[in-house]
């Protein structure tokens, strides 16, 4: 089975790459020493502070293997392929107005999509619409509050 490919920016790959080093070199050896710290403690059938390290400990490792999953399957993507400039691709930040109000959003792949920091995913109704896009432009979104019109007033 070949795993699927998860596109991700060079920004967004540092940032994965930081947190799993954050995780293995940080938090894990923390959490080996609330549960040895626990464990001195005695009786581990009633040890509330070892079973909440014990969780932690399980949350931790699953992250640190999704993450290890989506770094070896990363595809970074490049800059707006030859023959697209101007026009809103991944790794684009645009400038849009909705209903009188200026934002901007960068498209990004959708592991690293953080909406209240402006980062929306390639695969969002928004990012969507948006992609391929010039300025000048217009987008509609449909979303579960009805259709919004997204102006696209510049692409960096």
């Amino acid at each position: 089975m070949e795993a699927k490919q998860v596109p991700v920016t060079r920004d967004g790959l540092e940032r994965l790459k930081h947190e799993l080093n954050e995780l293995r070199d940080v938090r894990r050896p923390g959490i080996v020493a609330a549960i040895a710290e626990a464990r001195s403690h005695g009786d581990l059938r009633e040890n509330a502070a070892y079973d909440a390290a014990r969780h932690d400990q399980a949350m931790n490792e699953k992250r640190i293997a999704d993450l290890e999953v989506l770094l070896r399957n990363a595809v970074i993507l490049e800059d707006a392929p030859a023959g697209r400039a101007g026009e809103v691709s991944i790794g684009s930040t645009v400038v849009v107005e909705i209903e009188g109000d200026e934002e901007r959003y960068t498209i990004v792949g959708a592991i690293e999509a953080k909406p209240s920091l402006g980062l929306i995913s390639n695969e969002s109704p928004v990012g969507k619409a948006l992609l391929g896009k010039r300025t000048g432009q217009d987008a509609f979104v449909t979303t579960p509050r009805g259709q919004s019109k997204y102006r696209i007033i510049g692409i960096e």
